[in-house]
Formats: structure tokens, sequence, C-alpha cells
């Protein structure tokens, strides 16, 4: 947002700098968000871009005060855990909507704790049972969120390949299964399954996350990786939108992608 009000008033890095009387750095830090604006630069700030809407001005003082604040998740930071995997579970905590498409395995938001367990333990053999416990419970209390009043909307969009590889054996994705149809019938979470013989599909790439933070916040893409999550603001999402609508409407039904799950549950007795 930052950068966005400093483009839209035609002023460089180095004159934002100047007026805060930092160096550029530091600016291109906070709009990157690799570190945190606090209260008083933020104010300057938006004085210098004209940010005279109170409302909006509100906004990001809030905002900007609960960056510096903690939260559950912080219990979690460290060596251990990833700084954009803590970034991404803020961003959930705060999501209106998430929409997800996912290739391969279920999503850590709907894992059961046997399943997540097992996938753990087997992308990361490195690690010893308390480091993948810690894991396991960080991924469990992500899922707390699905039980609060803050998201409106929760979709996931399953290639038929994440629910036939069976994780941690045909008991624990059996129960798996399960616990998505369970999920399903709750309300609060919209599965839909995209078959094998839909052919090729738009994201050969993979799974990928939206999350609708509400206004005046824009969507958020989050893409996984080896390396840590890659996260994609303002144009740079209006592509995977797109690519998740055209994945929505090749997959089947609410109805229909349940009656799949259950199918799959059934063939693995």
């Amino acid at each position: 947002m930052l950068r966005q009000l400093r483009e839209q008033n035609n002023l460089t890095l180095k004159e934002a700098a100047e007026y805060l009387q930092k160096d550029l750095s530091s600016v291109s830090r906070f709009e990157l968000g690799t570190f945190p604006v606090r209260r008083g630069d933020l104010l300057a700030l938006m004085d210098l871009y004209g940010v005279d809407d109170k409302t909006q001005r509100e906004t990001m003082l809030n905002l900007c005060g609960e960056v510096w604040q903690t939260g559950w998740w912080d219990k979690y930071s460290g060596d251990d855990v990833w700084g954009s995997t803590i970034d991404g579970v803020w961003l959930e905590s705060r999501a209106e909507t998430i929409r997800t498409f996912t290739a391969l395995v279920v999503p850590g938001l709907l894992q059961t704790r046997e399943y997540a367990h097992a996938l753990i333990d087997t992308v990361d053999r490195h690690v010893g049972a308390e480091q993948v416990k810690r894991w396991v419970e960080l991924r469990m209390d992500r899922q707390k969120i699905l039980n609060g009043n803050s998201i409106q909307k929760y979709e996931v969009l399953f290639d038929e390949a994440a629910l036939c590889r069976p994780v941690g054996g045909h008991e624990v994705t059996r129960k798996q299964l399960r616990h998505l149809r369970e999920m399903a019938d709750t309300g609060n979470v919209t599965i839909r399954v995209l078959p094998f013989d839909k052919g090729a599909h738009p994201s050969p790439e993979g799974s990928f996350t939206l999350l609708g933070l509400g206004a005046p916040f824009s969507t958020v893409a989050h893409i996984e990786s080896r390396g840590g999550g890659i996260y994609l603001e303002r144009g740079d999402v209006d592509q995977l939108v797109d690519v998740y609508d055209r994945l929505r409407e090749m997959s089947l039904s609410p109805e229909d992608s349940v009656a799949f799950v259950a199918a799959r549950e059934r063939n693995l007795q």
C-alpha cells in the first residue's frame, strides 16, 4: 500500500526517504514488508502522500499496529520455521476468503493429525521426532480459523491426484477422506474435485492459494516452494485469479465432489 501511494504521487524512494530523514533502504524495506513501518513514520508518509480520508488513515494505522503485535503463531517463530510460513499464517488469520488449488496433497487447513504427521515425516526425514511434532502442532493450530468468524468462504479445488495418493497408508488416507466429507458438511468449507478425465488443466505448475483480505487490501497469492513461500500482490495476482476461475469451471459441483471423495474412500476398504 505504501508503494502504491508513493507511485500514485510520482515520488521516488529517494524523495520519500529524504522526507523521513532516513536512508533509502529503510523505506524500501517498509514497502517490501521485510521490516514493519513504525507509527510515526507511517503518519509522516500518509501526510506526504496526501492521505486525507479518515477511514483509510485508520485502516493503515490499525494494520501498522497489528504488524507489531504478537499472536499465537509467535511461539513457533524460530530457526526451524521459515519466516514466510509465519507470514502465511498471519495472512490466514485475517483473511475473509481463502481459495486453494491443490495438485498433490490435502492442504494443511484440512489435514488430519495423522495425515500431517505422515506427510511431514516423509518430506523432512532429516529432522527428529520432536521437530516433526512441533510442525504438526503448528498445522493443527492453523485450522482453528475454520471455527471462527473471520473466514466467510474457504474453497478447495482438488486435482484428483491429491485424493489418490495414499499418505501414511490406507487407514490414514481413509480417515483423511472421511474428514474431508465431514468438513464439507459443516458449511464452512466447499470442496470441488477436478477429475483426471478433464484432461489438461490451466495450472500445470501446481498448487497455489488466493487470500482475500477485504477492502481496501488486494488479494494475495501464496505459492509454496522448497525454498519457502512466495507471495504475489496487486497485478501479479490477476493471472492466478483467472487460472483459479478456469479450474473451478472444470471441476465437479460440491455435491458431486463429496460423492467422488466418498467413492474414493470406499475403494480403500
